[in-house]
């Protein structure tokens, strides 16, 4: 019962997210007819559509998705057709024939735009299809659940009760429009100019999700949207936190614990290949699938790009991909965002490029593909042979000559005898991708943001999401940190509210990166780095100069010192000159 009600809370908490723009237009289309004839119907055909869903997406099969893709189309056809009805009465009444032939014959309003029960009802099983995919992580969860488990009547009664939330916030959302747009025509006389507002809206969001061109602007108000109270409900539903991977330093022995490492002479079949049409996109390659990819090898890594843990695996994936690529090796990266701005296409897609990136990445910003697997890490990496079955995985850092045997053996059953030799130990490693030292690693990954922030010593603590002075203790033991100037200290990052704003911290590591971003629109933000108040001269991280100079010009992490002249422990200051800048995480290596 308790599913059922955070279900049902999770669908209507959709008519607040960003995903619901595309169909807004389609559901007030109907808002100056009557709510039984003409509302009712189209949320009704909303949700039985949910269930539909969810009924195919526990056969699991790759017809299901290429029905999923067609019957979008159809969709944009039919919704289509209505923008046009509502812009013209007379063409109205000529698109309505072909429907009368499909069992609803469509009631003309005096307008002209179809209002009949057997439209409206239509109408609300296209617009399911259209809202389906991007509903949100809780029919996320929904539907990963009916497609690893089959199909069942608990999973059926959860998507049920998911659109019975979403219809019931739609229901009061269009009753309040209705009693607006009635007051508009009686008052002023615009009846006719709203009704062709609403299908030129129809028409524009149409063409939007034809071309793929809402997905950007979606993906960016999705930053500040609903997800965190979504992802509350979510973990409620299913309590698995997902965290960055251990490497093999700081927490070494904590990730001998979570990792079953499969033996390379005998590799268990461990389950399937789940299916990847969750991404949101798909960069350096069109949509893979499972059946696209069966006679393959393939690699799946969970990866973000600010994870230092996944920089450090990069120069061995790449290696991969490049020397097996033609005996039959596909990696795949599946990117899935830790910090907000990660879920930008635009910064994904630089930051392959500028690491190096060729081979096929997903965009898996709705942890569609994450909860397909069951993850929990990044870095992951997940060894599928020929047949579509999970042999091996394999947690965090290292062990690359291990990962790269089961690629290998995988090869060869797939019938590849004659292999290069094995590169896992020729993979350069320079910059932030080289691997940490781990015998002085004494310093953890350590968040800003207040949600898990650990160890932080500016007098009187945070003031959570509101300006604030900091001070600084005078004195830091190590790995305590503290922030001093005015600083708006949020759940995953702090902002500088004026220049001249510090971040300190007591370290002991080779190397100390900080995952930061730029003021608003991107301005940006200089700053100088000290190490026990001076310049950190030979010991400058690749992106300052010796005497600490740097700039933050976009959202990525920053090596600031590596020690080069033995590793000690010291006192890191960062001082930044402009305001606006964010800082997320402290990492090191």
């Amino acid at each position: 019962m308790l599913l059922l009600v955070l279900a049902y809370l999770g669908g209507a908490l959709t008519i607040v997210s960003p995903c619901i723009l595309p169909v807004l237009p389609f559901v007030f289309a109907r808002s100056g007819q009557p709510f039984a004839r003409s509302g009712l119907p189209l949320l009704l055909g909303m949700a039985a559509t949910f269930a539909v869903v969810a009924t195919l997406a526990a056969v699991g099969s790759e017809w299901v998705a290429q029905a999923n893709v067609v019957g979008r189309w159809i969709a944009l056809a039919l919704m289509a057709a209505f923008a046009l009805a509502l812009l013209s009465p007379r063409l109205a009444l000529e698109i309505g024939k072909p429907f009368q032939w499909l069992g609803g014959r469509l009631s003309m309003s005096a307008d002209g735009a179809g209002g009949g029960f057997g439209a409206s009802l239509l109408l609300g099983i296209a617009t399911g299809l259209l809202w389906a995919p991007c509903a949100g992580p809780i029919l996320g969860l929904v539907l990963t659940g009916a497609a690893l488990q089959g199909a069942s009547i608990g999973t059926t009664g959860l998507l049920l009760a998911y659109g019975a939330g979403a219809a019931t916030s739609l229901a009061i959302a269009l009753l309040i429009s209705g009693r607006v747009f009635a007051a508009l025509k009686r008052s002023l006389g615009v009846g006719e100019w709203v009704r062709r507002g609403l299908g030129v809206a129809m028409l524009v969001a149409v063409v939007a999700i034809a071309t793929g061109a809402d997905t950007g602007v979606l993906t960016r108000l999705s930053l500040a949207s609903t997800g965190q109270i979504e992802q509350h409900l979510v973990d409620r539903l299913q309590p698995a936190s997902s965290q960055r991977a251990p490497s093999n330093g700081f927490a070494g022995a904590m990730m001998r614990t979570a990792n079953r490492e499969a033996s390379v002479d005998a590799l268990p079949v461990e389950g399937t290949l789940p299916a990847l049409n969750g991404a949101s996109e798909w960069l350096n390659s069109p949509p893979l699938t499972v059946q696209s990819l069966r006679g393959k090898v393939v690699l799946v890594d969970f990866w973000t790009y600010s994870c230092i843990n996944c920089l450090r695996t990069l120069p061995y994936v790449r290696q991969w991909a490049e020397k097996y690529r033609d005996d039959g090796l596909v990696v795949i990266g599946v990117h899935t965002p830790e910090f907000a701005f990660e879920r930008d296409p635009g910064n994904v897609r630089k930051a392959i490029k500028d690491l190096g990136v060729t081979y096929p990445v997903a965009l898996d910003n709705q942890y569609m593909i994450w909860r397909a697997f069951n993850n929990q890490y990044w870095p992951a990496h997940y060894f599928i042979d020929a047949k579509g079955q999970v042999r091996a995985h394999h947690f965090g850092e290292g062990e690359y000559d291990k990962s790269e045997q089961i690629i290998r053996q995988l090869l060869r059953e797939a019938g590849h005898d004659t292999l290069p030799t094995m590169v896992a130990t020729q993979a350069p490693t320079t910059g932030v991708e080289a691997d940490a030292d781990v015998a002085q690693l004494k310093s953890p990954e350590t968040y800003v943001g207040y949600a898990r922030a650990q160890n932080f010593a500016s007098v009187g603590g945070f003031a959570r999401d509101q300006v604030k002075r900091y001070e600084s203790e005078p004195s830091l033991t190590l790995n305590q940190w503290a922030l001093q100037g005015d600083w708006n200290v949020g759940e995953e990052d702090a902002r500088l509210a004026n220049a001249g704003g510090d971040i300190r911290y007591r370290f002991h590591a080779r190397d100390l990166h900080l995952v930061l971003a730029p003021g608003d629109g991107g301005k940006p933000v200089r700053f100088r780095v000290l190490i026990d108040g001076k310049a950190p001269e030979g010991n400058h991280g690749s992106d300052i100069d010796a005497s600490g100079a740097g700039v933050v010009d976009g959202h990525r992490l920053y090596q600031l010192v590596r020690q080069r002249a033995g590793v000690e422990e010291h006192t890191f200051e960062i001082r930044f000159l402009d305001p606006g800048v964010h800082a997320y995480a402290f990492t090191f290596g």
